[in-house]
């Protein structure tokens, strides 16, 4: 290859790509970037404008589908393969699943944990964006919208509520709505931050995610507080490969498959 994202010098070192994109990605390659015995590189789906910089080298882009991952996997010789993606993110992890089974390239999930409903919320699970839009109701109601912008065109089908958006880059093409306010923001949201949102645009109902993890859950915190709905999209379930829900627990894998010794740390 012309380019390559790993270390030509470290030849012979167990080669780690992560699929990223999440805070358990980026503390893993923090971590990976402190041991020397590995050659590790990170992958980003580049949905984000203005990704903040990794600790690893970086790559930006598809792959292609699972054909095409398959191959920089081949081309690359990677030793290991370690899903990082948002929960959501259910085709990178079938492809990533697919590619390594063709391939032979051992694969690791590292997946956060779903949220669990707690005593005081009002949660109508569903199980799609689309299926979120019905649950809304006729009647119209002041939404807040916090699902990411891929998907938000759906809420076009029922116009006669009003809608506050947040994301981190805009929505393209603007969303045909008669009323809707754009919040353009990067996680972690404080749960007392979501409150005085929650408060200010006087929201009714709140259309969630249910990605798992703390940067993120505090408009969950907040609406429970407040007594409101809170219109649950939930997972699809994942490729059945090993999976980890800490980046401890990642880094103990990767040690056990990757460098079987007493010392590690160099």
């Amino acid at each position: 290859m012309a380019e390559t994202l790993f270390d030509m010098s470290a030849m012979g070192r167990p080669r780690i790509l992560i699929l990223g994109g999440t805070t358990e990605a980026r503390q893993l390659a923090e971590r990976l970037a402190g041991y020397r015995r590995y050659d590790a590189a990170i992958s980003l789906a580049g949905r984000t404008a203005d990704p903040r910089p990794q600790p690893l080298p970086t790559r930006i882009g598809g792959f292609g589908g699972a054909e095409g991952l398959a191959v920089f996997l081949e081309l690359e010789k990677v030793s290991l393969l370690v899903d990082a993606t948002h929960p959501f993110a259910a085709r990178m992890s079938h492809n990533a699943a697919t590619a390594a089974a063709a391939t032979g390239v051992p694969l690791l999930g590292l997946r956060r944990p779903a949220w669990e409903a707690q005593p005081g919320d009002r949660w109508t699970r569903v199980a799609s964006v689309a299926e979120a839009v019905s649950a809304l109701g006729a009647a119209p109601r002041r939404v807040f919208l916090a699902i990411g912008r891929q998907e938000v065109f759906h809420f076009e089908k029922a116009p006669q509520h009003s809608y506050v958006v947040r994301s981190v880059d805009p929505v393209t093409p603007p969303l045909n709505l008669p009323e809707t306010t754009a919040i353009l923001a990067h996680g972690p949201f404080a749960e007392a931050d979501e409150l005085e949102l929650l408060g200010k645009h006087a929201i009714d109902v709140i259309v969630a995610k249910n990605s798992g993890g703390t940067a993120t859950y505090g408009k969950v915190a907040a609406a429970r507080k407040l007594g409101l709905e809170v219109v649950m999209v939930e997972r699809h379930k994942p490729a059945e490969v090993p999976t980890v829900c800490t980046c401890d627990e990642a880094l103990e894998r990767i040690h056990q498959r990757l460098s079987p010794v007493k010392d590690r740390g160099v």
